[in-house]
């Protein structure tokens, strides 16, 4: 189970001139590396190294004979012969295009803004339980747009119908938004664990696509 975790974890791409690009597997991050057409960037006593997966794997080796706290084990990959450690941020060697500027409107960014959230009784559901719903409706010309579409929950989505938030007598817990970066980039950079992508996601590159 936790080989699987460790390969569908999120690895950040870089181009060449070390701007952000997208986010990957760590299973198409290896598949990379093992092409040799990119490179490990790790944060290594605050400053950042680059690797080849040969001395990715002796690093990681090194790493794995010095003991691994507990909570990094769902971060390896264990072989027959070997254990390797994924990386948080690879840079591709010979790509130097710019990264897109423009973020999806998708059903999966839009519950990601929201964070799960029903936009009406601010109550956190999984996504099967969320639907997506047009705050000005369709039938009073509502548009498909960030600015009217938001989450909410079946109770609430089923108590105001085909009515706008005033009409129902209902609330927003806040306006929506046309997120500026990626939502779902947005929740990660919370965690520790890719505390070391901020340093390459300044305001210019943060509409980071997801693969």
């Amino acid at each position: 189970m936790q080989q699987v975790i460790a390969l569908e974890s999120s690895v950040l791409v870089l181009n060449k001139f070390f701007m952000a690009l997208h986010v990957i597997s760590a299973k198409r991050a290896f598949t990379l590396l093992c092409k040799d057409t990119a490179e490990v960037i790790s944060l290594d006593g605050g400053k950042f190294n680059s690797y080849n997966f040969d001395s990715w794997k002796d690093v990681s080796i090194y790493k794995a004979k010095s003991g691994l706290p507990e909570e990094d084990k769902t971060s390896w990959i264990r072989t027959v012969s070997f254990e390797i450690e994924v990386p948080k941020i690879i840079r591709l060697l010979f790509y130097d295009k710019l990264p897109q500027s423009n973020v999806k409107f998708n059903r999966r960014n839009i519950f990601a803004r929201d964070e799960n959230k029903c936009q009406y009784c601010g109550q956190r559901f999984p996504t099967s339980e969320l639907s997506l719903d047009h705050i000005v409706p369709k039938a009073y010309n509502g548009k498909t747009t960030w600015t009217n579409i938001v989450c909410a929950c079946t109770e609430c989505n089923k108590k105001k119908g085909g009515r706008t938030p005033d009409q129902a007598g209902m609330k927003m817990i806040r306006k929506p938004v046309k997120p500026k970066h990626s939502p779902i980039l947005s929740l990660k950079l919370r965690s520790d664990k890719y505390r070391s992508w901020k340093q390459f996601l300044d305001e210019a590159y943060w509409s980071v696509p997801l693969k």
